[in-house]
């Protein structure tokens, strides 16, 4: 029997996440054997020192060892939160699928009469590990008290239970995939904060030589998922921005044409530059890379840069 080395994270999003991805390649590909390896990144490691290392132009901590693992020929197909990758990948290395999307939308879950993100009253505490969050929460709501909450999910939502924050918030991907859905008390409209570029997408990435890696891992490709982040992805790139700046795109197809929304933000929330673009979806990456250029002469290139130090 044919067998594929599946390698991700050890956190338990990232292994539900890759038990999906097995699951739903297993359907394509019955006679194939898959195993799943978890793999220690430098960002499972040090979770303290994530904005130093993007400050320093580190942007793979969350993934080079698995990328590590693939070019070694350790695994064959490796499984990301697309939010998560690089928008530049090594040599030798390709995204060969992006399976359909769940819900990019952030999530809030809450205290007891604390359900809603506009009816927290002033000066709750309200934790998250993202400065784009931060970034657009203090924009509409300066009156929060926006706090640092880091962990996998389990952990933040125990240091909920324990009092520690008024509210939480996080990917609503996140809670889906690992079957805690009824603990979302709100999908936060986009409109008020908007999604990191690829949020609730997953990549798979093989090698550019591995024509079987290939073909296995595009059995579950989905092109509107492909368009829409990429979109996304190349208005981050256009900005020579990581995942860990106050940046936030949203794609959308409706009647043949993708809109992307797309937003930059100043960290105290002071500012925030917002552009929208609309086109064929064949064009997702030009797209991309011209709402980044709208933006950067309405100077978000200052915001990006202030974000790294």
């Amino acid at each position: 029997m044919r067998s594929i080395t599946v390698g991700t994270r050890g956190s338990t999003l990232a292994l539900a996440q890759t038990r999906w991805v097995v699951a739903r390649l297993k359907e394509e590909w019955p006679e194939t054997e898959f195993r799943i390896q978890s793999i220690v990144t430098r960002g499972d490691r040090n979770r303290g020192s994530l904005e130093g290392m993007a400050a320093q132009g580190d942007k793979g901590f969350w993934v080079k060892e698995i990328e590590d693992a693939l070019l070694q020929n350790r695994i064959d197909i490796a499984v990301h939160s697309l939010k998560d990758l690089p928008t530049e990948q090594p040599e030798g290395l390709e995204i060969a699928s992006i399976p359909r999307r769940v819900d990019a939308r952030d999530a809030l879950v809450g205290k007891e009469g604390m359900k809603k993100l506009a009816d927290l009253p002033q000066g709750a505490r309200v934790g998250t590990s993202s400065v784009r969050r931060k970034s657009f929460l203090n924009a509409f709501r300066p009156d929060l008290q926006v706090v640092q909450l880091r962990g996998n999910i389990d952990t933040r939502l125990a240091a909920l239970s324990g009092g520690e924050y008024d509210a939480i918030i996080l990917a609503a991907a996140g809670l889906i995939r690992t079957e805690l859905r009824n603990r979302i008390d709100e999908l936060i409209d986009p409109a008020i904060l908007l999604p990191a570029p690829g949020q609730g997408a997953l990549a798979l990435e093989t090698r550019s030589d591995d024509d079987l890696g290939i073909e296995v891992a595009y059995a579950i490709h989905d092109r509107d998922t492909d368009d829409r982040t990429t979109a996304e992805r190349e208005f981050l790139a256009g900005l020579g921005a990581g995942c860990l700046a106050p940046v936030g795109a949203l794609a959308t197809i409706k009647n043949g044409l993708l809109s992307l929304e797309g937003w930059v933000g100043a960290l105290d929330g002071t500012t925030i530059i917002q552009a929208h673009s609309q086109g064929d979806p064949a064009e997702c990456a030009e797209l991309g890379a011209e709402l980044a250029q709208d933006v950067l002469k309405r100077g978000a290139r200052e915001l990006v840069d202030a974000a790294r130090v």
